[in-house]
């Protein structure tokens, strides 16, 4: 990261410890320390919170979250939110077990609800990363929550979650006609082991990704104009 600030290029420098099931620091109470030596455009934490599930265990984790919250703001640092909702038990059994079903159904208001209890918790991110929404109506609803009470400069970034090509493009498309969708993150669409393949299979696979990468990009263009583009 050092060797990329460098060069010029902007960065998210996560916070989280990996791996946790509950939000915690990676370096403790030296992540202020840690934030400072790196100098990111942005600090990220990554945040596994669904409004219906422990209430301890929320509560732990707002506390640690406004910690870090409180300290960007004072020191002027843009703060990135990647919020998943897993599902509870009893809500995937709501829907028969269908995770499909629970993303479409349940997850978006489950969304909202976490948004809200954490603004209220005191926790003010610059850019929400979410995980990729089904229907427009539920996009605009998450910006809603994002934006409500004077927050209007907050963004709402898609997250691909390791989906494939497809869905993911149709996550961006359905996000691209919503204001306050200003972007998107995602990784590679197709993963090669080219360490185990042939020179033609690399630059078959090198090749692969390219394509991914701009038909991605293409409709990601949309969203940061708000307007819908169709894949190449």
């Amino acid at each position: 990261m050092q060797d990329a600030r460098r060069h010029g290029f902007q960065y998210a420098l996560p916070t989280e410890k990996s791996g946790q099931h509950e939000f915690d620091f990676q370096y403790g109470d030296q992540f202020a320390r840690h934030i400072e030596a790196f100098d990111p455009k942005f600090t990220k934490v990554l945040v596994r919170y669904n409004p219906e599930g422990d209430d301890i265990g929320n509560r732990r984790q707002a506390a640690r979250l406004k910690r870090i919250s409180d300290y960007l703001n004072i020191h002027d640092r843009l703060f990135m939110f990647e919020l998943l909702v897993p599902a509870e038990p009893a809500q995937l059994a709501q829907v028969g077990g269908d995770k499909k079903a629970y993303d479409l159904k349940l997850r978006p208001g489950l969304m909202v609800g976490a948004i809200h209890q954490l603004q209220d918790a005191g926790i003010e991110p610059d850019i929400w990363k979410i995980e990729g929404l089904d229907r427009r109506e539920d996009c605009v609803t998450v910006v809603e929550a994002a934006r409500r009470e004077g927050r209007e400069q907050v963004g709402c970034i898609v997250l691909g979650r390791g989906e494939d090509e497809k869905k993911v493009i149709e996550w961006l498309k359905t996000a691209a006609t919503v204001p306050g969708f200003i972007g998107f993150r995602g990784r590679p669409l197709e993963l090669f082991e080219c360490d185990r393949q042939s020179s033609t299979q690399k630059n078959d696979a090198r090749g692969s990704r390219r394509r991914n990468r701009r038909q991605v990009r293409g409709v990601g263009q949309g969203v940061r104009s708000g307007q819908e583009i169709n894949p190449p």
